[in-house]
């Protein structure tokens, strides 16, 4: 992946853009030794587009400086119902190509008037999901995730989902580092648990948004120990069943889950930066033994440590 086209369209959603171009569009750091793309703005017709809020922006490229890129990305626009022709064309050949389609909360009705939603699994804003599914019945809409990627389609729930799902690629793409440095200076989780659910059934959270902020860190810097429920609920001074519950509620999985997913991200970066053997790193972060280690691997990453380790180590 080498060039990234947005496209911006009248009723821009300023987040959504910016969104986009914290990960996309970021200048090169020799501390974290980044992926650099060619990042291009484009739009149906240049010069001044409007935005939703009270400022405009400039873009001077039309949709042809989006032709050749290997990742395209659609913003999220003020009327999402109101498609320009050109805009689902290039969608359709972009995906025809082989390119990478993302579009990023709302501008996932883009995508379904394309026609490039049916058969497939897709999300938008938890708040037009239905709307989503009952224009577009072929497709499969997800109300409860922050992302879904099939093949070369991406589609990205509301507002702050744009980060997770464009972090997701990064480390699809690039591996676990160039994903955890990227969310280390945009001062974001490199891969938050849980999905849209979570914001749904509690907009305001029934416990301290900091209860669990101390353990995570230290669970994170002793993943090779046992890391039952039992043992953090001690920890937390709570008792299992009310630990259980209030973890899931505050950062939307299961302690079982999380501990499981940071295990596997400490792992991409062992495989990545050190020539240890699966064994040993199947040790290191808690999995016990490489069967174990290469079972959770390859149910989240859809590959065996081996594979990541030949495509992403330096």
């Amino acid at each position: 992946m080498q060039t990234v086209a947005v496209v911006v369209q009248d009723g821009a959603e300023p987040f959504g853009l910016g969104s986009l171009v914290e990960v996309w569009g970021e200048s090169y750091h020799p501390e974290d030794d980044n992926p650099v793309f060619d990042f291009r703005t484009c739009t149906p017709r240049p010069g001044r587009v409007r935005g939703r809020s009270d400022f405009d922006f400039v873009v001077e490229r039309g949709l042809e400086a989006a032709e050749e890129a290997d990742l395209i990305c659609f913003t999220p626009k003020a009327d999402f119902l109101d498609h320009d022709p050109a805009v689902l064309d290039l969608a359709r050949s972009a995906h025809a190509r082989g390119a990478i389609v993302y579009a990023h909360c709302t501008a996932a009705f883009e995508l379904g008037a394309a026609g490039l939603l049916d058969g497939r699994e897709c999300t938008t804003h938890w708040r037009h999901t239905r709307e989503l599914a009952e224009l577009y019945p072929a497709a499969r809409v997800r109300p409860d995730v922050l992302y879904c990627h099939e093949g070369n389609l991406l589609t990205g729930a509301g507002s702050a989902a744009g980060i997770d799902a464009s972090l997701h690629l990064l480390r699809e793409q690039f591996g676990a580092q160039a994903a955890v440095s990227a969310a280390r200076r945009i001062v974001v989780p490199p891969q938050r648990d849980g999905g849209q659910a979570q914001f749904i059934a509690n907009p305001v959270p029934e416990c301290d948004g900091e209860t669990f902020g101390g353990l995570q860190l230290w669970i994170l810097e002793n993943l090779g120990q046992e890391l039952d429920v039992t043992t953090l609920a001690r920890r937390a001074l709570m008792s299992e069943r009310t630990f259980a519950r209030r973890f899931r509620a505050e950062i939307g999985a299961t302690p079982h889950s999380w501990v499981t997913r940071q295990r596997v991200i400490r792992a991409e970066q062992l495989l990545e930066r050190t020539d240890h053997s699966v064994d040993r790193i199947a040790a290191d972060v808690g999995f016990g033994n490489a069967a174990t280690l290469r079972h959770h691997f390859g149910r989240v990453r859809g590959i065996s440590p081996q594979q990541y380790r030949r495509a992403f180590s330096a």
